[in-house]
């Protein structure tokens, strides 16, 4: 029965997107960040953006990443965000594996999210960004 089934809590995991500087250009990074004290193992992470811009459906291919291990108290970045993308949702769903316990959880940057108003210090990556946990 679906009682019977534990899923566990995901804590301790955040998605960050930052704004850098590459080459004198200003870019967006997506990084999955490990709070934890334990490694995530088999990591694989879905991302997509989709909604409305410029009064006009947008829906974008989906990304997947995979990654072996993330070591506790560490980031990966998982990849470059397009301007294009930043006004519209940008979804990232991870699943990954502590010990034998599978564990997931979708995050949604909302369209207006990513503004340096809403930036704060990530220590972590030593930047600044926006993250949700």
């Amino acid at each position: 029965m679906k009682k019977d089934i534990k899923i566990p809590k995901v804590e301790g995991i955040g998605i960050a997107i930052t704004k850098e500087f590459d080459q004198g250009e200003e870019v967006h990074y997506a990084y999955l960040v490990n709070f934890n004290n334990v490694t995530l193992k088999n990591v694989l992470i879905c991302s997509k953006g989709y909604g409305t811009k410029d009064e006009k459906q947008i829906k974008t291919t989906t990304f997947r990443h995979y990654f072996e291990e993330i070591p506790p108290q560490s980031y990966q970045m998982i990849e470059l965000i397009a301007d294009e993308v930043l006004g519209i949702n940008n979804e990232f769903f991870i699943t990954y594996y502590i010990d034998k316990l599978i564990y997931d959880k979708k995050y949604v940057f909302l369209p207006e999210a990513v503004l340096e108003t809403n930036f704060i210090e990530i220590k972590i990556l030593e930047k600044e960004g926006v993250l949700i946990k």
